[in-house]
C-alpha cells in the first residue's frame, strides 16, 4: 500500500508531493506557521517556520520523539516560531533548516515516505 498524507487540520483530501508546497505556502501566507501532516499509516510530519527557517520533524506515531532535520554547521538561534496553541518557540539554528531546504525535505517525505539520501537529520528517540 502506498502511504498518503493529509494536512491534519484542513480536510481529508490527500496532498501529494506535487501540491504540498503550495498548501504550505498558502497556510504561511494566512499566518499559520505550524502544519502537521498525518499519513495513512499513522506517521506524523511536522513543519513549523518563522518564514526564514523551519523545524521539520518526522514521527512514527503520536508521542514518538521522532527525528528532525538539522543544519550542523550553523550557529546562533532564531525565534518567531509561533505554534497553533499560542506557544512562541526559539530554536538553535542547528536544529532548524533554511526554508528552501525545509520545503525540499517535506516534498520528498510526502512523495517517498523517507528523508532524501543527502538530508541531514538526527534521531531524537
Amino acid at each position: 500500500m502506498i502511504e498518503t498524507w493529509v494536512i491534519n487540520d484542513d480536510s481529508s483530501v490527500p496532498v501529494t508531493s506535487e501540491v504540498v508546497l503550495e498548501a504550505l505556502r498558502s497556510r504561511i501566507d494566512s499566518g499559520r506557521l505550524e502544519t502537521w501532516l498525518i499519513s495513512s499509516s499513522g506517521r506524523l510530519l511536522a513543519f513549523a517556520t518563522n518564514t526564514e527557517r523551519a523545524m521539520v520533524m518526522l514521527l512514527e506515531e503520536e508521542g514518538d520523539p521522532g527525528e528532525h532535520a538539522v543544519d550542523p554547521g550553523s550557529g546562533g538561534s532564531s525565534d518567531g516560531f509561533f505554534l497553533s496553541g499560542g506557544q512562541h518557540d526559539h530554536y538553535p539554528d542547528q536544529d532548524t533548516v533554511p526554508m528552501g531546504e525545509a520545503c525540499r525535505l517535506v516534498e520528498h517525505i510526502v512523495g517517498t515516505g523517507s528523508w532524501p539520501a543527502d538530508a541531514r537529520w538526527v534521531v531524537d528517540r
